[in-house]
């Protein structure tokens, strides 16, 4: 059902913890499905030199947000503002499609760490318009 990618990012998570004084801190997901996911991201002139995740949720979420959490270590707000949920699910190599929100649960997460650190320092990009964490339900 998993793949071999898919398992590796969920039994050997990448980027697992809390930063202390984190830039942005982004927390998406539903108490009643299960899946919560939380962002904490260092940014260092527009560039993400630290990430971390915590995860409450199934295997693929846990490997999504892994897998998530790698491509933007190290690169800028602004490609971190695009990445995608397609992104995610490409770079895993799939995922089950009953499984395939937990890909979106990552872009959200990420989005919205951006979205706070964004707040907290007067900050406006034009990815971020109309976003508004508060909103985002997340359903199967």
């Amino acid at each position: 059902m998993y793949n071999e990618r898919v398992m590796d990012h969920f039994t050997n998570p990448r980027n697992v913890g809390e930063i202390e004084n984190a830039d942005g801190v982004g927390q998406v997901g539903n108490v009643k499905c299960g899946d919560i996911m939380k962002i904490y991201l260092k940014i260092d002139d527009e560039v993400i030199t630290d990430v971390k995740f915590k995860t409450f949720g199934c295997g693929s979420a846990i490997a999504s947000s892994s897998m998530a959490t790698e491509m933007i270590l190290g690169k800028t707000v602004k490609f971190a503002l695009n990445l995608t949920n397609q992104d995610v699910l490409q770079e895993l190599g799939g995922l089950p499609a009953v499984k395939v929100h937990c890909s979106v649960l990552a872009e959200q997460a990420i989005k919205a760490a951006i979205y706070n650190y964004a707040q907290e320092n007067n900050k406006v990009y034009e990815e971020l318009e109309g976003f508004d964490p508060d909103d985002l339900e997340h359903e199967h």
